[in-house]
Parts: C-alpha cells; structure tokens; sequence
C-alpha cells in the first residue's frame, strides 16, 4: 500500500473538525488497506508504532537529530533547515518546502533526468519497518544510523510525506482522532454499521490494542471477536469508580449492601502472571515492571495460580513501622536510576482487590462475589502482598466508621462496591458498581477534581517570558470531547511555573484540537494530553465555559471558583480524567448542601 494514500487521509484529517467527517474518512481509508497491514495503519494514525504496554523503546530521536536528517535528505545546510523551521514552528511544513522546493528544480531538469519521474513510491509497509529499526537502534553509531534511516526517508518522500514522517518521528502528529472514533470507523467498515462499535470496544477493553483488533476484524470478520477473552501479557483496561459523599446515598446507588474496600493512596497495578513470568501495569496501562522487581518476586511466591490476572494497589511503607506513606513518596522509584537503591529506599506493600482472568477461565463477566472467592483461593497472604483491608454492610453508620478507620489508617478513603449479581467488571468503563468515597469530599470544594489541559496563557509581571496559566477541561465520554472548565493561575511554586513551559510545548498545537469544547481562547492550543489535579474554593455556574453547559442553566456551564494547581497526574491519561457527569453530580450535592444550611423560614 503506497504511503500517499495515508498521508492523503491524513491531510484531509488535519483540515477538519467534524468527528462525524472524520470517521469517514477512515472508513475509506480502510476499505483501501489490505487487511494484513491494517494493525501498522491504526498504530500510525495513533501516532505510535506499539501499544505503550510493550515497554518497547520510542523513536528516541531529537529536534537537533531531525535537522540533521532533513539537511541531509534535500541537500541543504542544516542552518536552513533551522531558519525555516522557525518560520513554520513545525519542522514538518520545513521538510515539506524543501520537498516542493527540490520537486521544483527537478522540474526544470526534466528531460535530462528521465528517471526521475520513476523513482520508486514509498510503501506503509516499508515506512514501518524502517521506523521499527530507527526506534530499536541502540549503542556506538545508533545516532548516525538513525539519522541516516530517516534522510533515506525523507530522500524518497513526496512533500506531503515528508510533512507527516517527520510529524510522526517528532510525535506531533496533530491528527485530533481518538479511540472511539477508530473504532466507529472499524465498525462501519468491517461490519455495515456504527451499532457494532459497542462489540468492538469490548473486545479492545479485554485486551488493550486496537490495531490487533482491527487486524481481527479485518481478516476474520466482527464474529471472530465477539467470545474474545483476556489474555496474560496484554492489559485489560481497567474499570472506574463514579464519586459520592453521602454513606446512604452510595449504598443506595449500589443496591444496599456492599463491599467496602480501602482506597489506598498508592499506584494501582494490574499483575500478570504465567508460570514464572509477571508483568506489571499501571493504570495507563504502561509496563512498569521494571519499577517493581520486589512486587514480582511477592507475585512468584504469593500467587499460588500458574496463569492469572490480578489487581491491586502498590503502596509505598515505612519499613520501620509498617505505616503507608503517601502517594508522592512511591514517585520516587519512577526518578531513580539505580532500582536497587530505590528497593532499599522506598520499599512497598501490595494490597489486591480483583481477579479478573485465572487458568484459561475470563472472570470479567462474573459477579464480584465469585471474583473474590477466586482471590481468597489463589492468595497466600504476607505482610507485604495481602488483600485489602475490606468488610461487608448495608449500614451507612458502619460505612461511616469504616471510612474513619480507612484515613486513620493512612488510606484515602474507601471504594463501595456493589454485590448483586449484575455487577461484573465493566472493562474500560466508568459506572454505578463503584463508588469512590474519600476523605476530601467531606466539605464543598476540598474535594480535588482531575482535569486536562487544552491550552495556555502568557503570564504577565514576574511570569512574563513564561506561561503563568492554564485552561483545563473535563472529559466528555458520550461524545469523546474535553469541555472548558476554567483557567488555573494560582497554586504553582516557582519550580513549577519554570518547568510549565518544557511540560506543555512538545503539544502545543497552532488551533483548537478537533476534540476540545472551547468558548475561552487562550495563547496558545494544547492538544488533550496532560491531567492536573485541581482544587478550588466551589463549583460555580459561568457563562464562558463549556463543560455542562446548558444542563443547569441555559448558556451557563459549569465552572471552579479560585482554582488552584495541585500536582500533574503523570498516572492518568487524558480519558481517566473527571467527566462533566462527575462534576455535574458534584455541583447538584452542593446545591443541596446549601439548601440544606439555610435556617427554615418562619
């Protein structure tokens, strides 16, 4: 398959903004992609080359290395190629001038270079390969030998090739296309209709890689993934939590009686196991084996099952006491280099609360109470690798108690979970069978929310020079979209706001991403990619923000009086952020809390 062909979808991609215009065009793009090669044509249009959960190395290569490569590639001094990249601010539209620019002189030689208009097409399949081998390049020369991959690129590239390699390579595709929107088009494709897309997302939440699916699908047909089972090695993504703050309400919402587990305040983790071989994923789904060597060994000894899937949370502890210490100190391990010293210096406990695959038998479909039976049966508790704190109630005054003893303890607060018979484990999924209840929701904005950020602001006085604010936004999961929900000026330390800018420019983009839901235009677009943890002083409704809009009041949305910085949630993707549901339950909780604090007229 020629590369033209993508890079033609992908530039059609880049001029619009309708996600419906979108989906349409990679229905036609996957009507012309053989269905050997559909698996490399979603892992390109995601930007990436394989699943992050791989733990295979990226494109590794530099802005500077980049130059190079273009200089190379088109004959120009490297000092050209920088001047042109600061005229465009994309080192994409750089390569592609000098591609037209060198078509052009081409031109003129026509007749006494025949062979020109010969020169061999590039192919998708020949592309990804070269990549593969630019990103596996390592020790003495790999910076020469990527270099030299990528100018022998860009040496047989269109113009318009050229601009979409080196967005790719540089990891600024710019494309605006998420998941959903892949799979619609997979579902219209490979199936008739979009009504599939709930079987496709199934499939993709048990195992997390889309272009495998796609390349299911493609090949076998949408049946060949409707019995579709997990599988060790490859992530499930995980089930979310909704939030409330009221112990009867929440045991309402869950039928009753539930099962009340601490919260812990650690990094939650989900544990593969086959034989001897473990491997450990975050909540993003990245593999972070590496971090925690101790937890895999306590998985080798403590896991009595040959072959399983397990969730829990890793807590960092005071080896003196035993006490939990807070999230921030289990960071730690993820800056040092020496993993021993870090196993000396911040050693940790595992607390398990879910099994959701053991010995050949997809345990995502089965109730909670029959999960755990599983759990008790496969885990020979320690000290440090032990099921989480947990009891069972239909008492709010017993949830309340638990709860106290939860943050006395050194937990976050509790998760409520429901014990009737329909609650399975909703894959990817955030919903009523789950009830975060935390310490923070106890008074009207001490509760923290996680939000995106979909661009920036030029500070001003001591920031000037800098970025002094950002605009954040919730997720919209219905429709796939961020939506406005205040700019945060406040709450940086001087660090911060010095790093602010090398945090945000690798996404700033040069208009509003396709998925973001903007009234409030700041400096500079940020494509959907950072979540920053967000407290402030209430919930308001304002007329300038697009999150809720319309739902509480008509052309006023939903917005954070005095928002103030907390901390960057590195653990979080973009789609683990607070939705615009969570935010509205929140804002009708205060309303009544207000209601409630008002002396009865007389």
């Amino acid at each position: 398959m020629d590369l033209q062909v993508l890079v033609q979808a992908f530039d059609k991609l880049e001029s619009i903004t309708s996600r419906t215009q979108m989906t349409l065009i990679l229905v036609d793009l996957f009507r012309k992609t053989p269905a050997s090669i559909i698996d490399k044509v979603v892992y390109l249009i995601q930007g990436k080359l394989w699943p992050d959960w791989k733990g295979l190395p990226e494109l590794g290569v530099g802005e500077k290395f980049l130059v190079k490569a273009i200089a190379k590639a088109t004959r120009v001094k490297e000092s050209e190629v920088e001047r042109l990249y600061k005229k465009f601010g994309d080192l994409g539209r750089a390569a592609e001038f000098l591609k037209q620019r060198e078509a052009g002189g081409a031109g003129l030689m026509k007749f006494m270079a025949p062979t020109e208009a010969l020169k061999k097409r590039l192919s998708v399949e020949g592309v990804y390969e070269t990549l593969v081998k630019v990103a596996l390049a390592t020790g003495e020369g790999s910076r020469d030998i990527k270099i030299g991959l990528i100018a022998g690129l860009l040496a047989e590239a269109t113009p318009l090739e050229a601009r979409y390699l080196m967005r790719f390579i540089e990891g600024r595709l710019r494309l605006g296309i998420g998941d959903a929107t892949i799979m619609d088009a997979l579902a219209i494709t490979f199936a008739g209709s979009q009504s599939y897309r709930p079987l496709i997302e199934r499939a993709y939440n048990i195992r997390a890689d889309l272009a495998n699916i796609a390349k299911v699908v493609a090949e076998r047909g949408i049946k060949a993934i409707e019995g579709i089972k997990p599988e060790v090695g490859i992530p499930i993504r995980p089930m979310l939590a909704e939030r409330l703050s009221d112990p009867s309400e929440i045991l309402s919402k869950v039928g009753g009686k539930a099962l009340i587990e601490y919260k812990y305040d650690g990094e939650r983790a989900q544990i593969h196991k086959r034989g001897d071989e473990v491997w450990i994923f975050s909540r993003r789904l990245e593999n972070i084996t590496h971090q925690y060597p101790d937890v895999a060994e306590m998985t080798r000894q403590y896991l009595t099952s040959s072959e399983t899937i397990v969730e829990g949370e890793v807590v960092a502890i005071d080896p003196d006491t035993g006490e939990m210490k807070p999230f921030q100190e289990l960071m730690h391990r993820k800056r040092k280099h020496d993993i021993h010293e870090a196993l000396k210096e911040y050693p940790v406990a595992v607390f398990l609360f879910d099994v959701l695959y053991n010995e050949g038998e997809d345990l995502t479909f089965k109730p909670i109470a029959e999960r755990r039976e599983v759990l008790y049966k496969i885990v020979r508790e320690s000290e440090r690798f032990r099921i989480a704190e947990h009891m069972i109630t239909d008492s709010p005054e017993e949830l309340e108690k638990f709860f106290l003893r939860a943050i006395e303890d050194g937990a976050e607060g509790v998760m409520v979970k429901a014990l009737h018979k329909q609650a399975i484990y909703q894959a990817g999924a955030r919903g009523w069978l789950w009830i975060k209840y935390k310490r923070d929701y106890k008074s009207e904005m001490t509760d923290t929310v996680d939000l995106v950020v979909i661009g920036a602001f030029a500070g001003r006085g001591k920031r000037a020079g800098k970025y002094g604010a950002l605009l954040v936004a919730a997720y919209d999961p219905s429709t796939d979209m961020f939506r406005s929900v205040c700019k945060v000026g406040s709450g940086f330390t001087d660090e911060d706001l010095e790093k602010l800018n090398d945090i945000i420019s690798p996404y700033i983009i040069q208009y509003k991403h396709p998925r973001v839901d903007s009234l409030m235009k700041p400096d500079v677009w940020v494509s959907p990619a950072l979540v920053a943890e967000i407290i402030g002083a209430e919930l308001t409704l304002s007329p300038i923000h697009t999150c809720c809009r319309d739902l509480v009041k008509k052309g006023a949305g939903i917005s954070i009086r005095f928002p103030r910085f907390i901390r960057w949630r590195d653990d979080k993707g973009p789609e683990d952020a607070t939705t615009v549901d969570e935010l509205l339950e929140m804002y009708k909780r205060q309303l009544r809390r207000v209601e409630e604090a008002r002396p009865s007229a007389i």
